[in-house]
């Protein structure tokens, strides 16, 4: 097996495992690193794409730090949701955010 299909395939783990966690967690700081998960497996997949095969490294590395990049400000900005959410309601379970008063 191939040092790309390899990389390729712990990825594919890192996602599943954040789809995973977003599927099962209760509460939204867990589906926030779920999350977190699952883009470390894209960054991942793009610079050993990069890295193994005849295409430019650099434009893969400029990839990988643009999500990067974008993790560090979704994370910035759902932690300060989770924060507002957490003062308003008291939790931050989403079975008692999701329910409507009526």
């Amino acid at each position: 097996m191939s040092p790309l299909t390899l990389y390729q395939l712990v990825s594919l783990m890192l996602l599943l495992a954040g789809l995973f966690g977003i599927s099962q967690r209760k509460s939204l700081v867990g589906m926030l690193i779920s999350v977190e998960l699952m883009l470390n497996g894209a960054g991942l997949s793009i610079v050993a794409a990069a890295q193994l095969t005849p295409a430019n490294a650099v434009l893969g590395q400029l990839g990988t730090l643009f999500v990067m990049g974008l993790a560090a400000a979704e994370a910035t900005l759902v932690l300060a949701i989770i924060v507002v959410i957490a003062r308003r309601f008291g939790t931050t379970k989403t079975s008692v955010i999701s329910t409507l008063k009526g």
